[in-house]
């Protein structure tokens, strides 16, 4: 039978139960348990493709093509159990399941309610995500925080649930924040006081409190805190600020968290073994090597907006014994006048995007990374402006550009499938918006690697990559830009729909454009060949660059 953790989250969002409940997910697998996790969001949208990245951070994609909230992605880089749909869900899924059956009649004619309906399809969603998985415990976390109205049908559905299922087969754990004031000197255990009270008004007793902070939580405070909370003393553990997550595992092991937990679910393991995590965290900490990578895109003032992205790179960073530092350049503030400015950089990556702000400035910098031999890595729409570049710099296609940035391009060299018509390339204009949300290609997809490509030196004869776009490179324009050059190295067979391009050695050191999302499938013990390859291709452009300067100074 699995058992449940339920984590919910008080005070103020952003304080990180996607890693604490990942963090919790690695140690109770380092004890040899079978773990998954579930991810529930209060917001009615049906899913978070739509959202814009600069107040939901990045939308997360999984193999079977669902997208998803960011924290799963915490999730399959802490653990092995891979996220699939039923591992997230929103109030809007659940609503839409829950009209969907009055509407065909399966409620007999009853007031359809809040409780009991809408609960118990969440109970249904969750025991669902648990069952795909088979696993012993099944991690349940709550969006949101304890107060808000949109999560309460959530939080009384795993009161149900608990109810339901017995004491010793569920657990809650409750993240909260305690402040340091600094006028006063002191931090104020009021707002955890305040929230675990609003959590038990609702009749849940939490078994755990995780006390999130700026710094270690004295041992006079942890028990006041227990005292205002009815929480067990060993119950109130601190997680205070940390320079990496890779640390919060061992950080809530030594004050026995998985032992509680363990003992509240009555499970018998073996001990926790975090050895790869106290390995990973040495690699952290002790880089033979810096190098700094241009990041040109428009969402840089979050960096929850690249957030497997940013981890990526460091994975591939830890894999190459060296520090991957990114500095993001506003791709909408980069021109012709000040474009130069990546000759500092040791690589240029133009990640994925959407719409028409900045794209010019991507061209741009795809174009300075050609030219000055700059490693480039360009991922979704990073593989599209490299595209458009080569054929308007080295095709002679003036004009070339994407549907999705300029409707009347007379060279469409990347457009919807849908809107390829005729053999040269001219575009099939769609009589209406169609809906934005669920209509692009998404998950994983395979096709094979062109022999003696550098495609094919990272990937081997076949790439499986996550996807997730609308906008392809256009099948009629193929050969042109070929001849201009490219190198189309993965290309599907049925579709004719291009996977990765690339410059060829001798014109370029390493010039690589996806169409797929491979930062997806990063993961700190493996890491990804094609992210640790193209940090190898920093550190050599840096070595190379600093023996020109040596060169030249004597």
């Amino acid at each position: 039978m699995t058992k449940f953790v339920f984590v919910t989250g008080g005070v103020v969002s952003s304080l990180g139960k996607g890693i604490a409940s990942a963090s919790l997910a690695a140690i109770l697998e380092s004890r040899g348990l079978k773990v998954t996790l579930i991810k529930l969001d209060p917001y009615l949208n049906v899913d978070p493709g739509t959202m814009s990245p600069f107040q939901h951070g990045e939308v997360f994609v999984t193999d079977d093509g669902a997208e998803t909230d960011l924290d799963l992605g915490h999730y399959e880089r802490f653990i092995t159990t891979r996220m699939k749909k039923s591992n997230n869900f929103t109030t809007g899924q659940i609503y839409k399941s829950v009209l969907e059956k009055e509407r065909r009649g399966d409620y007999l004619g009853k007031t359809v309610q809040v409780i009991p309906h809408v609960t118990n399809e969440i109970q249904a969603f969750v025991k669902r995500g648990a069952e795909a998985s088979v696993v012993d415990v099944a991690i349940v976390e709550i969006g949101g925080t304890v107060g808000d109205i949109e999560s309460l049908p959530f939080l009384e559905a795993v009161r149900q649930m608990s109810l339901k299922l017995g004491p010793s087969n569920t657990a809650f754990v409750h993240l909260t924040y305690v402040p340091w004031i600094a006028a006063a000197g002191e931090l104020k255990t009021k707002p955890t006081q305040h929230t675990v009270q609003k959590l038990r008004e609702i009749g849940i007793q939490p078994d755990v409190l995780l006390c999130r902070a700026d710094r270690a939580i004295p041992d006079d405070e942890r028990e006041k805190i227990s005292l205002f909370t009815n929480v067990l003393p060993h119950g109130v553990i601190s997680m205070w600020d940390v320079d990496t997550i890779y640390k919060v595992p061992r950080m809530l092991h030594e004050q026995g968290l998985d032992e509680l937990i363990c003992m509240k679910l009555q499970l018998l393991t073996k001990p926790a073994d975090l050895r790869r995590w106290d390995k990973l965290v040495h690699e952290v900490e002790h880089p033979a090597r810096e190098v700094t990578i241009a990041m040109c895109g428009k969402y840089t003032d979050l960096s929850d907006s690249y957030k497997s992205l940013n981890e990526a790179l460091r994975h591939a960073g830890i894999h190459n014994h060296a520090r991957v530092k990114i500095d993001y350049v506003d791709s909408e503030t980069l021109d012709e006048k000040n474009v130069a400015q990546l000759a500092k950089f040791d690589a240029v990556l133009v990640p994925g995007g959407f719409g028409k702000r900045g794209v010019e400035g991507k061209i741009l910098a795809a174009q300075y990374a050609r030219e000055h031999k700059l490693p480039y890595l360009g991922i979704c729409l990073g593989m599209q402006v490299a595209t458009i570049e080569v054929a308007r710099h080295l095709g002679g296609l003036a004009g070339a550009n994407s549907t999705e940035f300029d409707p009347a391009t007379p060279h469409p060299v990347i457009a919807l499938i849908d809107e390829w018509q005729d053999r040269d390339g001219t575009i099939q204009k769609r009589d209406a918006q169609s809906d934005l949300g669920g209509t692009m290609r998404l998950g994983a997809q395979s096709s094979d690697v062109k022999a003696g490509s550098l495609a094919h030196r990272i990937y081997g004869n076949v790439v499986t990559e996550r996807h997730r776009h609308r906008y392809e490179a256009n099948e009629h324009y193929l050969e042109r830009l070929q001849q201009a050059g490219l190198v189309i190295s993965a290309i599907t067979q049925r579709e004719k729909l291009t996977e990765i391009v690339e410059l060829p050695a001798e014109v370029h050191p390493w010039f690589v454009g996806v169409q797929f999302h491979p930062e997806f499938k990063s993961t700190p013990w493996d890491g990804h060949p094609l992210f640790i390859h193209y940090v190898k291709a920093a550190l050599d452009h840096q070595t190379a660059r600093a023996g020109v300067i040596e060169k030249a100074a004597a």
